[in-house]
């Protein structure tokens, strides 16, 4: 098993991309904390399908916007689980319909704390605690094609998403010396709940995929498989690096 006797931390665990990879790293090995902010019954339901497949879960409510909070999680991981040597930083907010001439400013400071703060305050402790055990661990942001396409009327998201791109690069050279791979994913139109309302409505959600080379959404496994990748020793040699998983999106933006 890949990541055998490893232990990871999955933010934003309760449904979609979160749950898919929580429950994939443990089917390769790893004991999975897991994160929620509201949706109690869904991490429940991830932590059965952890659990599932052998591995301990360790469920925790938290605001990953919250540094404090964030902290108090980090402790509590460590006095359950132990040392981790696996980061991914999944927990993020969409946002839509809102221009920048009539942007909220509460908004686009929630939006840019949950989306980009969020994992800049999760990966600290990681650092220090990678550090404190002598160094190596991975670390992978969950990022989206909204860092490289324009995003009308949902700027705050498309900034948040390439801000990330750029934490990790930074980030990737920071921790080199300590052997701390940093890499982000970049997911295109996957099914999950934060993208329900695309699929609920078939004019949109034909004009979505009319963009897509391949033609169909991506599913929430689609991009596990990616973070299992970039968290495996097969990445030992992979770091500063945005993995593009989207069907061709980006490719086709232009001419679409």
């Amino acid at each position: 098993m890949k990541l055998q006797n490893k232990r990871a931390l999955v933010t934003g665990a309760d449904s979609g991309i979160g749950r898919a990879t929580a429950e994939l790293l443990a089917r390769a090995g790893a004991d999975v904390a897991i994160t929620y902010h509201t949706d109690a019954d869904g991490i429940r339901e991830t932590q059965a399908r952890v659990e599932a497949a052998g591995r301990r879960a360790l469920a925790l409510q938290l605001d990953v916007g919250d540094p404090g909070a964030v902290r108090a999680a980090y402790d509590t991981i460590a006095s359950r689980f132990g040392v981790l040597d696996i980061l991914v930083a999944n927990a993020g907010q969409a946002m839509s319909g809102m221009a920048v001439a009539d942007m909220e400013d509460a908004r686009l400071e929630q939006i840019l704390r949950v989306n980009l703060m969020g994992p800049l305050f999760t990966v600290r402790p990681f650092i220090h605690l990678r550090r404190a055990a002598g160094g190596r661990g991975k670390v992978v942001f969950v990022s989206s094609v909204a860092q490289h396409l324009p995003t009308p009327e949902s700027a705050p998201y498309g900034m948040s998403k390439a801000g990330l791109g750029s934490l990790c690069r930074s980030l990737s050279r920071e921790l080199a010396e300590d052997r701390i791979n940093v890499n982000n994913v970049a997911p295109g139109l996957i099914e999950t709940p934060m993208t329900a309302d695309r699929f609920e409505n078939p004019d949109k959600l034909e004009q979505s995929l009319e963009r897509i080379p391949w033609h169909r959404a991506g599913q929430p496994e689609d991009i596990a498989q990616a973070i299992l990748y970039l968290v495996s020793y097969e990445a030992d040699y992979v770091t500063g690096h945005t993995l593009v998983v989207d069907g061709g999106l980006t490719m086709q933006w232009g001419g679409a």
